[in-house]
This record gives C-alpha cells, structure tokens and sequence, in this order.
C-alpha cells in the first residue's frame, strides 16, 4: 500500500532519484531555469526551495547541510551570499513552473521550472 506516502518515485530507485534530484536543483540554481518534465519539475521544486531557504538562514549548520547537498561548493557560496537580498521578503515559492509543449519523442509532459 502507498496510503499518504509522498515520495515522487519517478520511475528510479532510491539513489539513482536522490542523484537526479540533487543534479536538477545544482542545475537551477546555476542557470536560473531548466527544461525538464513536468512530473520532475514538481518534484524538484521542493529542493529548491529548501536549498534557499537554508541560504537565507545563512548559518554554519545550514551551509554546511546545503553543502553536503548540493555538488558545486562554489555554487553554494554564491548562493548564500546573494539569497538574503534576492528572497529576504518572499515567505517561500521561489519557483515557478510553466507548461511547455510535449516531448516529440514520446509525448512526454514538458515544464520549464524557473527561480522567481
């Protein structure tokens, strides 16, 4: 039974879906935005989130916690420099998603997800 197990599986096993979630979140937030399937957009979404909001908080507990997670240290330094003034108002989503066209291949649901 799956009763209130919220846990995307994203067709992957437990460690090959945590290295695609922590690949996806390092990419956003180095690039700003990112073409991915709706079904991962959603799920990385919430990384994201947690990500900045550890950068707001900005202690030693946090960056270490965003460093163990994320995989380019300096990726995470400018992260948490430029949070507190990029997000210090916004009381979370720091993410937006929008619907794109389907994949030719195999009509896969496409989203672009993108930091606000």
């Amino acid at each position: 039974m799956r009763h209130r197990c919220r846990v995307k599986k994203l067709g992957r096993p437990a460690d090959q879906r945590r290295a695609l979630l922590r690949s996806l979140t390092t990419e956003l937030i180095r690039h700003g935005q990112i073409t991915t399937t709706k079904t991962r957009a959603k799920a990385v979404r919430s990384e994201v989130d947690r990500m900045i909001t550890l950068a707001k908080d900005g202690s030693l507990s946090a960056r270490r916690r965003a460093l163990g997670y994320m995989y380019d240290k300096q990726l995470v330094h400018q992260l948490f420099a430029n949070a507190q003034e990029r997000y210090g108002n916004r009381n979370g989503g720091y993410t937006r998603v929008l619907r794109t066209i389907r994949r030719r291949g195999d009509n896969a649901e496409m989203a672009v997800i993108e930091l606000v």
